[in-house]
This record gives structure tokens, sequence and C-alpha cells, in this order.
């Protein structure tokens, strides 16, 4: 038993190193061969920011378990509202930017609308994929093709989280872009073999390993770019890093085992786990829109948003 939890957490460091190496290197060939910011920030720092989701989700996907894929597109959206907005909003309070207000936040909704239309006859099949993926590329579109789209601010965010990332030559940035991705490989294989070993020796399904140890794995990177934006002064930052996440871990990462590995659900999976996301995620609208005349994460709207997320793991293994 102590050979998979072992595997796991080396997994789970080694996905986050090679995340960050993946996109530092990516993003700097990008950026020494002319390509703009406000594309290179759209696909390679967003998507990458994600790459952890998108290779378990993928790997499990191929490995026959797309119960693991599921749970862990929608655990890592859980987790993200959850548990990383409620441990840094009581860090900090965090304000809701006017490009997260005008365009993130009503793409959240919207997408996760197509995510229960998409679930709501407890199957995800090649359609439900072919559906999410167009969803990204309409987003995806509006931002790079009509500009006047782009949400106040869009691009200045972008080019904050830009100049972040080091400066690198293009041979070395390809080394790291390359080795990033590898290493990305191989700990999401490594992880997927832990999980499902770990879960057949405790007894539970790969859909309850997915939506705890490897959603809050694969959350680690958001979980420290938003408190490292909120330490760093850019509080307004933070709430768009995990809206932005959800966002792909609903149209990209959820469409994976849709398109690999089509499923029949149990009816579990919408009313218990998509309807706490489907919670947590009207919840964040309700304190943006709703809360009085300041839009913003307070440290006890943060707390609430903590404790919602402690009890629904508290109830996937009171019912495991």
């Amino acid at each position: 038993m102590w050979l998979p939890i072992l595997v796991l957490i080396f997994g789970f460091i080694m996905l986050v190193w090679s995340a960050d190496r993946f996109v530092s290197g990516a993003a700097a060939a990008a950026n020494n061969l002319g390509v703009s910011k406000m594309l290179i920030g759209l696909t390679v720092v967003s998507l990458g920011t994600s790459a952890p989701e998108i290779l378990v989700s993928l790997t499990a996907s191929l490995d026959g378990i797309p119960t693991l894929a599921i749970g862990n597109a929608i655990g890592s959206n859980i987790a993200n509202i959850g548990l990383v907005l409620g441990i840094t909003a009581l860090i900090r309070p965090l304000p809701f930017a006017t490009s997260v207000l005008k365009g993130e936040l009503p793409w959240l909704i919207g997408t996760t609308l197509i995510a229960l239309f998409c679930l709501a006859d407890f199957e995800l099949n090649t359609i439900d994929g072919i559906i999410l993926l167009s969803g990204l590329g309409y987003i995806l579109y509006r931002l790079t093709r009509v500009p006047k789209y782009a949400p106040e601010g869009f691009t200045d965010t972008f080019e904050e989280e830009l100049d972040e990332l080091p400066e690198m030559q293009t041979t070395r940035a390809l080394f790291w872009l390359i080795t990033g991705l590898v290493v990305l490989l191989v700990s999401a294989q490594a992880l997927v073999w832990a999980a499902t070993d770990i879960a057949e020796y405790l007894g539970v399904s790969d859909l309850v390993i997915g939506l705890t140890v490897v959603a809050v794995g694969t959350s680690l990177p958001e979980l420290a770019a938003t408190v490292g934006s909120a330490i760093k002064g850019h509080p307004d930052i933070a709430i768009g890093n995990v809206v932005g996440s959800n966002i792909l871990n609903i149209l990209a990462v959820l469409a994976i085992p849709a398109l690999v590995q089509p499923t029949i659900l149990e009816s579990v999976v919408l009313w218990r786990d998509f309807g706490m996301m489907f919670a947590l995620t009207m919840l964040l609208v309700l304190f943006a829109y709703g809360m009085g005349s300041r839009a913003i994460i307070t440290r006890f709207e943060g707390g609430v948003l903590m404790l919602a997320w402690v009890g629904y793991n508290y109830l996937l293994f009171h019912q495991a």
C-alpha cells in the first residue's frame, strides 16, 4: 500500500513541476517566434495551467477508467471554488475584476449549463464531447478573432501573467517544452495507476478517488497561482485564474472521456457531484452580483466556500 501512496505523492509533485516547465517553455518559444501575447495567454498559459487535469483525464480515459476522468473534471471545479478560493479569501479578500464580471463569469455560467445539458441523460458520449469542444472553440474565436468582445482588462491580465514568466532563448525554451510534456505524460500515467490502486485497496470507486484525491492534486497549480497572486497584491487576478480554469475543465477536460471513452453515468454523478459543482458556481455568482454593492469575496464568504468543500468531501467518504 505504501508504494502507490509514494507514487501518488511523487506524481503530484512532478505533475506540478512539469506543468510549470511546459508553460514557461511553450510561452517563451511562442513569444520568440512572434506570436501575440493575447494568443499565448489564451492558449499556452490558460490551457497549460490545466495541463495536469487534461493529461490525467486523457490517461485515465485511454486506460479505460472514464469515471476517474469525469471525477477529476468535476472534482477540480469543486476544489477550485471551495478549496482554492476559500483558502485565498481567508488570507485576503478577493475583489472581482471587471473582465471577470463582464466576460469570464458569464461564460462559466454558460459552460456549466452546457455541461448540465450533456450530463442530463446520464450519458457522456461523442456528441457531448463535440458540443463541449465547440464551446471552447467558440470562446477562443470570440477572443482572438473578434477583439471587441474581449472584456475590459482581459489583455492586461495576460500581459501581467506573461511578464512573470522567465525569458529564454528558443533552444532552451523548446527543451523545457518537450521535457515538461514528457514528464507530464509520465507523471499522469503514474498518478492514474497509483490512484486506481489506492481506490481498489480502500474499496471505493474510481469516481470518488477522481473527485477527491486526484482533483485536489491536479488543482495544486491553481492553488499556488491564486494564493501567489493574492500575496503579491494582485487579488483581482486570483478569481480570474480559477474561473478560467473551471471553464477549461468543463469544455476541455470533461470532453476527453466523452470522445475517448463514452460512458453511462450513475444518477449520483448528476445530483451529488455535478449538483455540488453547480451550487458552488451559483454561490460564486451570488458573491459577484448579489451580495451588496461591492463585488468581492470576503473572509466570511471564503470560510463558507471552504466549509462547503469540507462538507462535500465528508459526504463522499461517508457514502463510500
